[in-house]
């Protein structure tokens, strides 16, 4: 037994381990990249620990924090300190997920909004989303802590989509966070394609009339 997580329900560790696969699987996780936790009370969260595979998490996997830091924080995710500060801000946070799918940045390099032009992405997204830079990535470790909280409380969104860097986005159940990643990735996947065939067509002689 995983002395960090007796407290924590198999059922919870269960569920956290299908989501992290199916986004893992999608590309929204990488092999060390990404975070995912739940809170368990107010002033205590589990979260993965630093060498997490996501397509494997089991108990062993995870750790159980105060909001307090202590020694186990060492083990912890390099974002428990995010994770801690928006379940500080936001009693409506269960779950927090950091990823970084790759149309979602990809998109975010040469974008300062995104505007969905699928049906799913508008109406359960929003018709513009902001898309916040770091501008300076050598301090962004540090600042990170104080304006990713900062930005969700000035927005009514629970996620923040990052330039260059991912999506972090909070919810009440571990499948809206699901959802939510792969609503954004689906529509800078569709923007991306959209744009590929805007360009085939606008320099091929195949497509004049």
């Amino acid at each position: 037994m995983n002395i960090h997580t007796h407290e924590v329900s198999a059922e919870l560790i269960s569920n956290i381990a299908t989501i992290s696969l199916s986004m893992f699987r999608k590309n929204f996780f990488g092999i060390f990249h990404g975070s995912i936790s739940a809170r368990i009370s107010k002033n205590r969260f589990v979260i993965n620990k630093q060498q997490a595979i996501f397509d494997n998490i089991t108990e062993d996997s995870m750790i159980m924090l105060y909001q307090k830091q202590d020694y186990r924080w060492n083990e912890a995710s390099l974002h428990a300190p995010i994770h801690s500060s928006i379940y500080g801000h936001f009693s409506e946070a269960k779950f927090i997920a950091y990823a970084m799918p790759p149309y979602t940045i990809s998109y975010s390099l040469k974008h300062n909004v995104l505007e969905p032009k699928d049906y799913f992405g508008y109406k359960f997204l929003a018709p513009r989303i902001e898309i916040f830079d770091p501008k300076d990535y050598e301090t962004w470790s540090d600042r990170a802590i104080t304006d990713i909280p900062r930005y969700l409380n000035e927005h009514t969104s629970p996620y923040m989509i990052i330039k260059g860097y991912g999506i972090y986005v909070y919810a009440r159940d571990i499948y809206t966070l699901a959802k939510i990643v792969a609503l954004i990735e689906n529509s800078c996947k569709i923007l991306h394609y959209n744009a590929e065939l805007g360009e085939i067509f606008t320099t091929s002689n195949k497509y004049d009339i």
